[in-house]
């Protein structure tokens, strides 16, 4: 199989957690410690020579969270198929996740590109271009199993969460009700284990997840998954045209290839291969 930038051979090795800013850095024998040239593979421009530097928001499993030192998880390993067609490593840097409706860090050159299992919108093309999806999303409403809710119907009047700045949010909202704020995805599950909130509305991916464990299986229950059309998109600067080449590439390749199924069955769960794109559900 062709590619832009060179047959892909396997997965390069995940990411390791570093001190500063929760900067990231992929394993590699060897690197010129950002001297060099910043233009990779297919002429490329990269903000530091050697590195695709990633933006995210941890935690935000299973697409993104630090496991035993690590930040692995989905969209890590799909990131990671695009530096290696680069012939780079990849680099991350936890962000709020504010800064990628704005593409604020895409802007001021500190990071090439944003994954944080981010929503397709129209009002966040504004501010960046979008790859091609490669995640079709649901959402999930997930209660306390005493709280006596059985349905999204029976959140209204009860306390409900949601991770800030998200499209989950916003869902509610236009909803009628008046979510509380949380900063990230464990905080939004921590919220509902201790009791500040008796519903949350959250990816569903990650509550499937977060069932796995099975004290969470025992307390808590999905009583609604919210079929909203959401699709994930990587977003790169506006006008990045050769990166996003890359991107899309690399995305392609990997459905063509069997790559990505291998990867969405290791972090997600099964794969739907009837679909055209892979379900969430």
């Amino acid at each position: 199989m062709n590619t832009l930038f060179g047959r892909r051979t396997q997965v390069p090795a995940a990411v390791t957690l570093t001190a500063g800013l929760a900067l990231v850095a992929g394993c590699t024998s060897s690197d010129d410690g950002g001297s060099g040239s910043r233009t990779a593979a297919g002429g490329v421009e990269l903000v530091k020579a050697g590195r695709l530097t990633t933006c995210t928001h941890l935690p935000y499993p299973p697409f993104q969270s630090e496991i035993d030192g690590k930040v692995q998880g989905f969209d890590v390993s799909l990131i990671d198929l695009v530096a290696k067609d680069l012939g780079v490593k990849q680099d991350i840097l936890d962000t709020p996740f504010e800064n990628f409706k704005t593409g604020a860090f895409l802007n001021s050159g500190e990071c090439d590109l944003a994954a944080a299992g981010m929503t397709i919108t129209e009002e966040r093309k504004k501010n960046v271009d979008f790859s091609d999806p490669y995640f079709d999303a649901t959402q999930a409403v997930l209660v306390d199993k005493k709280s006596g809710i059985r349905s999204f119907a029976d959140v209204k009047g009860r306390k409900l969460g949601a991770q800030a700045q998200t499209t989950g949010e916003d869902y509610a909202k236009k909803q009628g009700l008046d979510p509380v704020s949380f900063d990230s995805s464990d905080a939004v599950l921590n919220g509902l284990r201790t009791g500040q909130v008796q519903a949350v509305i959250i990816d569903y991916p990650v509550v499937q997840g977060w069932l796995k464990d099975k004290a969470n299986a025992d307390a808590f229950e999905v009583v609604g998954n919210l079929e909203t059309g959401e699709q994930y998109g990587f977003t790169v600067k506006k006008g990045n045209t050769g990166l996003l080449a890359a991107v899309n590439e690399a995305i392609k390749d990997a459905k063509a290839d069997g790559t990505y199924k291998k990867l969405y069955e290791k972090w997600i769960g099964p794969y739907d291969e009837s679909a055209a794109s892979p379900s969430a559900s």
